[in-house]
């Protein structure tokens, strides 16, 4: 049997029968572009990352809502200087686990302050920011069933004035950022040491932050115990206020960072909490890692 030689006709042969399916070049053409376009906006390890974000803010909500839950029904079980210091370390121990998958974001407002200065693809923000709400809301749920009969499992709401809550979490989250884009983002900063310097601002902020406004400087953090316990006193306050703290952040040590190439050069996916180690054969390991490109 004789396979047509018109070049427009892609042929395959079975065992006993050839069966030919024509496919117009112009198609060919485009399909090329458009699936090369979704790859450099989703890359392979893309649904890794995005499981990771996951997985990191439920545990993040379930430890430092959990434990705020457990503080504010009964102090002797834990302490609020407990349950900042909580709230510091399972950032920290997140960090370490997954921000070599996904950058350990786990907060939209950090997500959206990164593809603002140029170090996260915007068109991913929506799929961060949709991975960690569905991890904060599963987190407030569950501690709604384990802590059966605490109504308010983590909640944060601003213990007098909207407005001053409002200056306290724009306050307290700026700092968060700045010093997280310090660690995250800038070469000359020390890598291995991101995890506990960002848990640890963490941890200090809301100790300050806690009488005030709650120190949630999360809107994940906040809105899923909201959900979960249908309060929604002043809500705004915790998305306003960590956007712009934020996005004020990561813009301020922009201005003033130490880089040997101009933020334009550097790619929009090169954030990361990876541990920069000073030794050249654990550098090449990284920088293999397919995953670590974020």
């Amino acid at each position: 049997m004789e396979t047509s030689s018109n070049p427009n006709l892609n042929s395959v042969t079975g065992t006993s029968d050839l069966v030919s399916v024509q496919v117009p070049i112009s198609q060919e053409g485009l399909l090329s572009p458009v699936f090369r376009s979704f790859q450099e906006c989703y890359p392979p390890g893309f649904l890794r990352k995005v499981v990771a974000e996951i997985i990191a803010t439920y545990l993040l909500v379930f430890v430092t809502c959990g434990s705020g839950a457990l503080s504010a029904s009964d102090e002797h079980k834990v302490s609020k200087l407990g349950a900042s210091v909580a709230g510091g370390l399972v950032v920290t121990v997140m960090i370490y686990a997954v921000g070599h998958i996904s950058g350990a974001h786990m907060n939209p407002a950090v997500t959206l302050a990164f593809a603002a200065v140029r170090h996260f693809p915007w068109k991913q923000v929506p799929f961060y920011a949709a991975a960690q709400l569905t991890g904060s809301i599963s987190a407030s749920f569950t501690l709604r069933v384990l802590l059966h009969p605490i109504k308010y499992v983590g909640t944060t709401s601003p213990s007098g004035a909207e407005v001053q809550a409002l200056i306290m979490e724009i306050v307290v989250t700026f700092s968060m950022m700045f010093i997280t884009s310090a660690v995250a983002t800038d070469t000359k900063a020390i890598g291995e040491l991101a995890g506990i310097a960002v848990g640890s601002a963490v941890c200090i902020t809301s100790i300050l932050a806690g009488p005030i406004s709650g120190g949630s400087m999360n809107p994940a953090r906040t809105i899923g115990p909201a959900i979960a316990s249908r309060y929604y006193k002043g809500i705004w306050v915790y998305i306003v206020g960590p956007v712009t703290g934020t996005l004020l952040g990561a813009w301020s040590y922009n201005l003033i960072r130490v880089t040997d190439k101009p933020v334009q050069t550097i790619s929009p996916r090169s954030f990361s909490f990876k541990l920069r180690r000073m030794r050249s054969n654990d550098t090449e390991v990284v920088n293999k890692d397919p995953l670590s490109s974020l």
